[in-house]
């Protein structure tokens, strides 16, 4: 029986265009159901995709706070959330929730 080999998926390198980003971001967000530490990590999978030093340098913080920051492991700022966001070429929308069940 032969070994099978595997790598790790990264979803970084699939995002490609900001279509792409946007509809990541947003299944994320759907997702989360309240952890934002999901919804970092996944604005962090989007900076890696764009090229996380482009990221640190138009959110003026660090590559290194950047990383830490959007890991999954930890719930940043909601500044560093807007920052990033802007940064990536996204903008936050807010829309009601459809409450009636028909």
């Amino acid at each position: 029986m032969s070994k099978i080999i595997t790598t790790p998926y990264d979803v970084a390198e699939h995002l490609r265009t900001p279509e792409e980003m946007a509809a990541y971001l947003e299944v994320s967000i759907e997702e989360a159901n309240g952890d934002a530490a999901l919804v970092a990590k996944a604005l962090g999978d989007i900076a890696r995709a764009k090229g996380m030093s482009q990221i640190a340098r138009d959110t003026g913080l660090s590559r290194e706070s950047l990383y830490k920051a959007l890991s999954g492991e930890r719930s940043p700022t909601f500044d560093t959330i807007l920052k990033v966001i802007r940064a990536l070429g996204l903008t936050l929308r807010a829309e009601p929730i459809n409450t009636n069940s028909q």
